[in-house]
């Protein structure tokens, strides 16, 4: 019978012997009073038996396929006088179609042994059946059901009924791959691909590419990584210099200053705020003070009338404080990082710097201290100013002194700051020594450093004080600020940048770099926002240290 199930109404007969009464055939499927009959190859509850030969009454006989509760079946007539095949041996044998001699009912069924084959499932088969240890009937082609190898033989439905019996033992479905494939000879079961026709099992996946959010998680780790650990060297750098003790040389030299607001000038101070400041100075090696006497103008102008006490000032402090010089102060925002301030690269403003620097010292000044910010470093017109108020400071027999930003604590740092900023900080080292050549004093501002830690702010001052003493020539003092003022801002923590921390870092720096400078000293800024804890800092710590 083919795929059709063709002569199912209409059974070929054999002209071998009768069957045995009980066992009549009908058209249809007819079921005995004890065994199932069914148009298909019937398959005995003992031995292979078919539809051909008669077999005996203890043999069940049909004309399709039978289940063997023990052994295996034919699936198609029996051999009528060979011995049959013994169990384990048998290999299935496929028949060449559905019309084959072999098959009385045209069914495509092979017959499998116990224990070692496995069934194959032909081509177009909706389902299969997994050996339950012994062999078990393949289901003809074109069956959506299979038989049930746990009892007596049951009918098997033709293609296109919607039932199916379903096996109660360890039967697994193998699904076919192709309608040319071939089921796989293995012991278990294994579920075949079906996009994957020529191999059994998937393909392997590519490695699943890198998400955007671990991309991102990487370039966040990168980027803390590059700012977090030169930060963090740093740290241990500066620590590491506030270490150790400070020489025994290292201590004040009589040529300290100190920045003094423009109250003493405008009229708000008298004279017995002079006394003060001249009895606090006598335990203190200040030399100089630099008293605010400006600001500029943008233009470089400076009228009399912003320093009309300066006289009295002056001739106040020579008096209750013989030997202490009093300089003008003067100093302007310049136009470097705002549209608005001073212009230094304008000719007709360095003309009127020089100007206001002689009258100043008219007034009767003992020299002038210049303070302009914020000055990058390189600057050409700053240099050439420099030069001509030396020929004026030096033709009056006074000293020209500057404040100066400090230096790069790297190698072009302020260049870096200044590309990712705008603000370029520190001044590269050969420009500070540029500078402090063309001056007799040159004040570092070793504060506003934006540390965190008075031990790092010290480490920080000292390593500053080494690279000054560097850069600045013997000729020309050299004085390292410290802050004298507690107001936390931007770049300045008051808890952190402290006079003590100040202070060792300066005898730090002094005794590894050149401890047997003379022309050196401190200024403190600022008068107006010290306190006494400062004044006591700055006189236990440097001008008498224990």
């Amino acid at each position: 019978m083919g795929a059709g199930l063709e002569g199912w109404d209409d059974p070929a007969e054999p002209a071998g012997p009768a069957e045995p009464a009980g066992l009549a055939e009908p058209a249809g499927p007819a079921e005995p009073a004890s065994l199932a009959t069914t148009t298909g190859p019937a398959e005995p509850t003992g031995l292979a038996t078919t539809a051909g030969p008669a077999e005996p009454a203890s043999l069940a006989t049909t004309t399709g396929p039978a289940e063997p509760a023990s052994l295996a079946t034919a699936a198609g007539p029996t051999e009528p006088t060979g011995p049959a095949e013994p169990p384990g041996l048998a290999e299935p044998i496929e028949p060449a179609s559905a019309t084959s001699p072999t098959s009385h009912t045209g069914s495509t069924g092979l017959a499998e042994p116990t224990g070692l084959a496995e069934p194959i499932e032909p081509a177009g088969l909706t389902g299969s059946v997994e050996p339950t240890g012994l062999a078990e009937p393949i289901a003809p082609a074109g069956l959506t059901g299979s038989a049930d190898p746990t009892g007596p033989a049951k009918p098997i439905e033709p293609a296109g009924l919607t039932g199916s019996a379903e096996p109660t033992g360890l039967a697994k479905p193998i699904e076919p791959t192709s309608p040319t494939g071939s089921a796989e000879p293995t012991s278990s079961a294994k579920l075949i691909d079906p996009t994957c026709p020529t191999s059994p099992t998937a393909p392997t996946k590519p490695p699943t590419p890198p998400r955007p959010r671990r991309l991102l998680r990487r370039f966040v780790l990168g980027l803390v990584l590059l700012l977090v650990l030169p930060v963090a060297s740093a740290a241990v750098a500066l620590r590491l210099a506030y270490g150790g003790e400070p020489g025994s040389g290292a201590h004040s030299r009589g040529r300290d200053a100190v920045w003094l607001g423009h109250a003493w000038v405008d009229g708000r101070k008298g004279d017995a705020d002079v006394t003060a400041l001249a009895r606090r100075l006598r335990s203190t090696g200040i030399r100089d003070l630099y008293v605010h006497a400006g600001p500029l103008e943008h233009d470089g102008t400076l009228p009399d009338s912003a320093y009309p006490k300066a006289r009295w000032l002056i001739g106040a402090v020579h008096e209750a404080a013989p030997g202490v010089r009093v300089q003008a102060w003067l100093g302007d925002e310049l136009a470097t990082e705002s549209p608005d301030g001073m212009r230094l690269e304008r000719a007709a403003t360095r003309t009127a710097i020089v100007a206001s620097t002689r009258r100043v010292l008219a007034a009767g000044f003992d020299g002038v201290h210049f303070d302009l910010e914020p000055l990058h470093s390189g600057d050409a017109h700053y240099l050439g100013l420099l030069d001509a108020l030396h020929r004026t400071t030096e033709a009056a027999g006074v000293p020209l002194s500057v404040a100066a930003h400090q230096i790069d604590p790297l190698p072009a740092l302020h260049t870096v700051a200044g590309a990712l900023t705008g603000h370029p900080k520190w001044w590269s080292r050969e420009y500070f020594g540029q500078v402090a050549r063309r001056v007799d004093q040159i004040a570092v501002m070793s504060y506003d450093t934006a540390t965190p830690l008075p031990s790092l702010y010290g480490g920080y001052v000292a390593r500053q004080t080494a690279l000054a003493l560097d850069a600045t020539p013997e000729s020309t003092d050299l004085l390292m600020g410290l802050p004298f003022f507690h107001e936390t801002k931007p770049g300045h923590l008051a808890y952190a940048e402290t006079v003590p921390a100040a202070v060792r870092g300066v005898r730090l720096g002094l005794s590894r770099a050149d401890a047997d400078r003379v022309r050196f000293g401190v200024a403190l800024y600022v008068d107006f926002a010290a306190t006494e804890a400062d004044w006591a800092a700055y006189r236990e710590g440097w001008v008498t240290p224990g």
